[in-house]
């Protein structure tokens, strides 16, 4: 079964919510994603590409921080807003492990999620960080668009 653009795109802004309010509230991932499931239309949302983002964060945290880190240019990862934060590690950990979504999906979608939920420029931060992890982690396919 194909799912739709929009259910995608549903997905990674549950996604992008449920890491915040982990990264707030230290909550147990499961006690999180029962809420996601309650409060949103769940039946509108590729629930599997919700899950395995939220879990493939929170399992590979570290190392997805590590990848984007040196990238954050004069700031620490400490001092990066958890919304912007949120989305590098869902976008860090799609380049990393959804090689079917092209890199420029991923970041166009970061870019969005960050200009509707982030502080105001938060998204030009999120792309310049995304614009250096992408060919590192896609150098083929950021090769081929050149």
């Amino acid at each position: 079964m194909k799912v739709s653009a929009a259910a995608r795109g549903r997905a990674r802004r549950i996604a992008m919510q449920a890491l915040y309010q982990w990264h707030m509230t230290a909550n147990a991932l499961h006690v999180i994603e029962a809420e996601c499931h309650v409060e949103n239309e769940m039946d509108k949302v590729d629930t599997e590409y919700f899950s395995a983002i939220f879990h493939g964060v929170a399992k590979n945290k570290t190392e997805i921080d590590e990848i984007f880190r040196p990238y954050l240019v004069g700031v620490t990862l400490e001092q990066v807003d958890p919304i912007s934060l949120a989305v590098l590690r869902m976008a860090t950990w799609e380049l990393k492990e959804r090689i079917d979504v092209p890199y420029r999906v991923v970041i166009n979608e970061a870019i969005n999620l960050t200009k509707k939920f982030g502080a105001a420029d938060s998204h030009k931060f999120v792309n310049g960080v995304l614009d250096k992890v992408a060919p590192k982690l896609r150098t083929a396919e950021t090769q081929a668009g050149k």
